[in-house]
C-alpha cells in the first residue's frame, strides 16, 4: 500500500514538473455518460464525485470539468459530459495505467465499475480524444465558474474531407476567429482537434457565458463583426463547405466539477 502511495506520489510531481517546463499543446479527453433513469444520473455522479475526480487529482490531473446538458431532464437520453485535460498523450496513456493501480481508487469504483447487470449505472460511454489548437495551446479556467447562471456552450463542427476540415481549423488559428473569440471576451476554456473519436474529421471547443442573454449578445457581436465578415468570405477557407454539420451544447457545471 505505501508503495502504491509513493509511486502515485512520485508519478503526481512529474507531472507537475511536466507542466511547468513545457509548453506543448494540451490533450483533452471527453468522455460522454449516456444514461436513462434517475437512479443512473446518481450513480455516476457519485463515481465521479467520489471516486474518479479525487483519484485523478491525487495522480496530479486537476483540471477536470464535469457538465450537464440544460435540457438533461426532458431528453430521453441523459448525459453527463467529463473534459479531463492532460499535458500528453504519454501522460493521458500512463494515467490510465496508474489510476487502477490506486486501492483508494479501486475501493471507492468498486459498485460502480462491477455494477450488477440488473443496477447498470450507464447505458453506454463514449472517448473523444483532441489536441489543442495552436492558438490556444492551453486550458483556460473560465472566471464565470462561481456564477450559478453560467452557460457553457460546447460546439461541434464537422468536416465532410480531411482537407476541408484542414482548412477550417487553419480558419481558427491563422484566420484569425480565435483572437477574435477572445476580443469579444468569449471565454473560450479550450479549442481542439479531435484525433479519435466517433464524429471524424471533426473540431471541438468550448465557450462560457455569463447567461443565456450574455450568450445571445456575443453570437450577434460575432457575426456582426468586421472581422469575421472578412473571415468569412476569404475563398481560402471555403466556409460555405468547409462545415457539413454543427452541433451545440448548453450546458451547465456540476457542484463538484473543477472547471
Amino acid at each position: 500500500m505505501k508503495k502504491m502511495i509513493a509511486r502515485i506520489t512520485v508519478f503526481a510531481l512529474l507531472n507537475t514538473f511536466c507542466i511547468m517546463s513545457y509548453a506543448q499543446k494540451d490533450i483533452y479527453e471527453m468522455l460522454v455518460y449516456k444514461l436513462k433513469t434517475a437512479e443512473q444520473i446518481t450513480a455516476t455522479d457519485n463515481f465521479l464525485k467520489d471516486a474518479y475526480l479525487p483519484a485523478m487529482h491525487r495522480l496530479g490531473i486537476k483540471q477536470i470539468g464535469v457538465f450537464k446538458p440544460v435540457a438533461n431532464d426532458t431528453a430521453e437520453i441523459k448525459k453527463i459530459i467529463v473534459l479531463v485535460q492532460y499535458i500528453s498523450l504519454d501522460v493521458w496513456q500512463r494515467t490510465k495505467s496508474n489510476i487502477n493501480m490506486d486501492l483508494v481508487y479501486e475501493s471507492a469504483a468498486k459498485s460502480f465499475a462491477d455494477a450488477d447487470t440488473s443496477h447498470l449505472p450507464y447505458v453506454r460511454l463514449e472517448s473523444t480524444i483532441m489536441e489543442a489548437f495552436p492558438d490556444q495551446p492551453k486550458l483556460i479556467p473560465t472566471s464565470l465558474k462561481s456564477n450559478p447562471d453560467a452557460l457553457y456552450e460546447l460546439r461541434s463542427y464537422e468536416s465532410p474531407t480531411e482537407e476541408l476540415h484542414r482548412v477550417k481549423v487553419n480558419m481558427f488559428n491563422a484566420g484569425g476567429e480565435v483572437i477574435l473569440f477572445k476580443r469579444l471576451d468569449f471565454q473560450a476554456v479550450f479549442y481542439s482537434d479531435v484525433l479519435s473519436g466517433s464524429r471524424m474529421p471533426n473540431l471541438i471547443y468550448m465557450v462560457v457565458f455569463a447567461n443565456a442573454a450574455a450568450k445571445e449578445e456575443h453570437w450577434k457581436a460575432f457575426g456582426s463583426s468586421p472581422e469575421w465578415k472578412t473571415i468569412s468570405v476569404d475563398p481560402k477557407y471555403r466556409n460555405n463547405v468547409s462545415v457539413s454539420h454543427i452541433d451545440s451544447w448548453l450546458l451547465k457545471r456540476t457542484a463538484y466539477s473543477d472547471l
